[in-house]
């Protein structure tokens, strides 16, 4: 090959990558655009009037549906999932809800940087107090009661599936505002002995009831299902290799996902319940990884999210190991049932 026809392959080659990467960004920019506009045979959303309070048989989760009603909290019957989602205008990253309050994650848009705040909400979604938030928001819950709110963020690091993250959670006490900051500055204790470790993480909370709760604390490599104490100010393992638990209705079982042997290291997870009072674990029959704080539905049913076309989709599978996967909702994160 003369030096000729080198430097003309060269220069064909310089061009390709050029068109490539100029379509690769247009096409970005253009579905940047497109988010503001509804999308063709996506679900319907219309602005209208959501509550917290009188509200048995909803469903409330956060809209991902391209439009202008996109990242806002909407709300459907629980019974007809795909019908037409009702827009409250509240934007949330991270959302839940329980027996008239809400707690909401949100970004503060800055002219150089994000930050993030917690948001406690009343039953119409007005906000009652907030919080700095120290990181990307996570995880949020709200106690069967609404007495409690709790929520997880990233201090450092954006995913659970290597070791480069720092969590920080805190549960804030609607009643008296009592507020704790940083979970990390309770007992852990393994076998009734206090551990000491300075890469401790707690992340994930579900409650048990105004005092007590269930959350994910990680530290030399092994991850906990530890039940917290909020008086005591205590985190007692239970369990190893459990991640985001989420406690059933009756208080019976915890559905979370669990790192299986041979999976790849980005997609370690899958769904398994376990039984608190047996310790024996159930695999659920969703096979896929699952990188989500599971929702009890009812007392048969999880709901959890899986990556969809518009950013996630709501699925369900049975809690007992039977069954299959289903989809719930299209486009949407973050559920709540007001119950």
């Amino acid at each position: 090959m003369t030096r000729t026809t080198r430097l003309l392959v060269l220069l064909f080659a310089v061009l390709l990558l050029g068109g490539v990467g100029t379509e690769a960004v247009l096409y970005a920019a253009d579905r940047a655009d497109r988010k503001d506009q509804e999308q063709v045979g996506g679900p319907p959303v219309r602005p209208g009037t959501v509550t917290l309070a009188g509200g048995q048989g909803q469903l409330l989760f956060r809209n991902l549906a391209w439009g202008p009603h996109r990242d806002e909290i909407v709300t459907v019957p629980a019974g007809e999932p795909g019908s037409t989602r009702t827009s409250s205008g509240l934007k949330c990253l991270r959302f839940h809800a329980a027996a008239g309050t809400g707690i909401c994650l949100q970004a503060v848009h800055g002219t150089l940087d994000d930050t993030y705040r917690a948001v406690v909400l009343d039953d119409r979604l007005h906000e009652l107090r907030s919080f700095p938030a120290a990181g990307i928001p996570s995880r949020a819950r709200v106690s069967p009661s609404g007495r409690l709110a709790a929520w997880t963020v990233f201090v450092s690091g954006d995913s659970y599936a290597g070791s480069n993250f720092s969590t920080r959670t805190a549960i804030v006490d609607t009643r008296d505002w009592r507020f704790e900051s940083n979970l990390e500055e309770f007992a852990f204790l393994v076998d009734g002995r206090p551990q000491r470790a300075s890469d401790l993480n707690v992340w994930g909370v579900t409650f048990a009831d105004d005092e007590h709760f269930y959350a994910t604390v990680a530290t030399g490599g092994t991850t906990h299902l530890v039940r917290g104490d909020l008086t005591a100010r205590t985190l007692t393992s239970l369990h190893q290799n459990v991640e985001c638990p989420s406690l059933s209705p009756d208080g019976t079982r915890v559905a979370y996902k669990k790192r299986v042997p041979g999976a790849s290291p980005d997609a370690p997870w899958r769904l398994y319940v376990l039984d608190l009072a047996t310790m024996a674990e159930t695999a659920t029959a969703e096979q896929r990884n699952i990188d989500d704080q599971a929702l009890w539905a009812d007392g048969s049913t999880l709901v959890y999210s899986l990556p969809g076309e518009y950013g996630a989709d709501l699925w369900t599978v049975p809690a007992d190991g039977t069954g299959a996967p289903a989809t719930l909702a299209v486009s949407a994160v973050a559920p709540a049932y007001l119950r």
